[in-house]
């Protein structure tokens, strides 16, 4: 069993509803790395601002981010672009994800490649 989880909410909008999702997205990549499966976090869309935040010590998340950062497969370059993490992306070192050439972006991550590859995707 392989998940894909696609981290989407905005640390800048409803700040508790943001918290419990990414909060039950990492859980869950703990979950499945625990368990010994695949898994896959890629943060896309807003999402992207998480990276900086994440990273903060003083995060309360911030301890299940660093036990599941392994699992970090990226961040969406196009994505990070648009709303302004680009910076914090650079700074923590993850890699873009460009795969999918979207017009007017960098790039990226491709849904379907990780559908095809037979990951289950979840989004939060």
């Amino acid at each position: 069993m392989k998940a894909a989880i696609l981290v989407l909410s905005d640390p800048n909008h409803g700040q508790e509803e943001a918290l419990g999702r990414v909060f039950n997205a990492l859980a869950t990549a703990f979950d499945y790395k625990q368990a010994g499966a695949q898994v896959q976090i890629v943060f896309n869309g807003t999402g992207t601002r998480w990276i900086g935040e994440l990273s903060k010590p003083e995060n309360p998340v911030h301890e299940l981010f660093e036990a599941v950062k392994d699992s970090i497969a990226g961040v969406s370059c196009g994505c990070a672009d648009v709303f302004g993490a680009a910076e914090a992306v650079e700074k923590s070192g993850f890699d873009y994800l460009t795969e999918n050439a979207i017009p007017g972006t960098r790039g990226l991550p491709s849904v379907h490649r990780l559908a095809s590859e037979g990951y289950s995707v979840l989004t939060f």
